[in-house]
């Protein structure tokens, strides 16, 4: 298997053109499949995929508990994390570094490599859950 690299722009990073989804892991009895899920993640690494992404909502919150497992033994140095800022998690300025610490101590790292916000739709500005944007919430 040949794995292709873009160069991104903003940094250089080359990151594998097909990274990791950890939004719909494999499930046992309702609940991750941590040991298949583990495999899965560290064979994707195996193969030469270096960029893997997670969020506080997949499978209720375990998604970034299972990839900081994941990523232990060697795995986190070799891999770009990629996470999202929920803005139904906001609710004041605060909020965004409470999200952020809690983010990394599930993934247990000292760093993300990425944090995605979404966008609204309907007017492209980056929102929290009372609307205030993005910029307003880090300029307080």
């Amino acid at each position: 298997m040949s794995v292709q690299y873009r160069t991104v722009p903003r940094n250089g990073d080359k990151l594998s053109a097909l990274g990791f989804g950890c939004m719909r892991l494999p499930q046992k009895r309702g609940r991750i499949d941590e040991a298949e899920a583990i495999s899965q993640i560290r064979y994707a690494i195996d193969h030469g995929v270096n960029y893997v992404d997670t969020a506080p909502p997949y499978h209720a919150g375990e998604s970034e508990r299972l990839l900081g497992k994941a990523l232990q033994d060697g795995y986190r140095e070799r891999v770009k994390i990629a996470t999202k800022l929920t803005h139904f998690m906001l609710q004041k300025p605060e909020d965004m570094t409470r999200m952020l610490n809690m983010q990394l101590s599930k993934l247990q790292t000292g760093y993300t490599s990425d944090k995605v916000a979404f966008r609204n739709h309907s007017n492209g500005r980056i929102t929290s859950r009372n609307h205030q944007t993005a910029d307003a919430l880090i300029s307080h």
